[in-house]
């Protein structure tokens, strides 16, 4: 199956602090049509830099350099009025709703902006389309809440209009970014089961961001997991959760809570999590993993294909099925 986006050695630095600092390393993915991919990892690793530069939306002044491909059209290259059919082709969602909405203005005006400004929709089939998608999502009483402002709609009645409104401009892939968050588990429940019977209805390619490896593993096909600024693995979601290829992943699973088990603490990683620009050479997790050793923390490593998937780790093959044991050492 070919790609319908490709991310090929993606390279961002921001100016933080009077200096230029790398964000994101050499990341490298890709998703089919109709594909989900998770994107997993601690907090700072370059997940939301990475569907911010999907979706064209890094901070002024911010250097990019490698390739995104969406549907054969170079990403980096687009300006105007082909940026803005971009980003229409490429819907995001992001975690809160509340700091994306405008809160002066009714949800109608919202959702139907692209529809006027983009497709020259007249008002009232704008109003029609976002009834429509509001129902499609679950929202009662569409043309009530179209007339509402923001703080009359709570949490998880405002992330469905996120979605409604991403699924208007009729996209080919969702970025989900920490989507369901700041909602309680029974609203969550209900916005990925909405959020996933769509996509598959309209065969949507979706990259969903997340710290929650259980729900990625439950919605996505494949998921790839970032560290320090680069995808370290890429592989099968199913197969991640049972037989991780990278100390890290392997790390993540650990620390999962399993309520079918009992332990006498809950295992966590050691160390902290570094920023592109904090890490060190060679293996970024080297300082962080039981396993390294002295070549990893001296020789680059680079995403190498095994057993169906990919993952950036030179020792992964002498690794593979240990990595899960508990106080496994190799």
């Amino acid at each position: 199956m070919s790609a319908l986006l490709e991310v090929r050695d993606l390279t961002v630095r921001l100016r933080l602090d009077s200096e230029d600092r790398e964000v994101i390393t050499g990341t490298t993915l890709e998703i089919a049509a109709g594909e989900a991919m998770g994107l997993v990892g601690e907090s700072g690793s370059g997940k939301s830099m990475t569907a911010k530069a999907i979706a064209r939306l890094l901070p002024g002044g911010a250097q990019v350099s490698g390739a995104v491909t969406f549907d054969g059209v170079d990403v980096l290259a687009l300006r105007g009025a082909e940026l803005r059919r971009h980003r229409a082709r490429v819907a995001v969602v992001f975690q809160d709703p509340r700091a994306h909405i405008n809160p002066v203005r009714r949800i109608e005006d919202f959702m139907t902006e692209s529809l006027r400004v983009l497709n020259d929709v007249p008002r009232t089939e704008g109003r029609r389309r976002a009834a429509a998608a509001l129902e499609e999502v679950g929202i009662d009483d569409p043309s009530k809440r179209l007339r509402q402002f923001p703080h009359e709609l709570s949490g998880g009645m405002l992330q469905r209009v996120m979605i409604a409104t991403a699924l208007l401009s009729e996209p080919q892939l969702l970025l989900a970014d920490e989507c369901t968050t700041a909602l309680d588990v029974t609203t969550q429940t209900e916005v990925m089961a909405i959020l996933d019977d769509l996509r598959r209805d309209r065969g949507l390619a979706m990259l969903f961001i997340t710290h929650d490896l259980e729900l990625a593993g439950a919605v996505c096909d494949r998921t790839s997991v970032m560290y320090a600024g680069q995808v370290v693995e890429i592989r099968a979601a199913n197969r991640l959760h049972a037989d991780p290829l990278h100390p890290y992943s392997a790390a993540l699973v650990r620390a999962r809570p399993d309520i079918s088990a009992t332990a006498p603490r809950l295992y966590a990683i050691p160390g902290r999590p570094v920023s592109a620009f904090e890490a060190p050479g060679g293996c970024r997790f080297a300082p962080r993993c039981p396993h390294a050793q002295d070549s990893c923390r001296d020789q680059e490593q680079h995403l190498t294909d095994l057993d169906a998937g990919r993952v950036r780790c030179s020792r992964a093959g002498h690794l593979r099925g240990h990595l899960l044991e508990d106080g496994a050492h190799a």
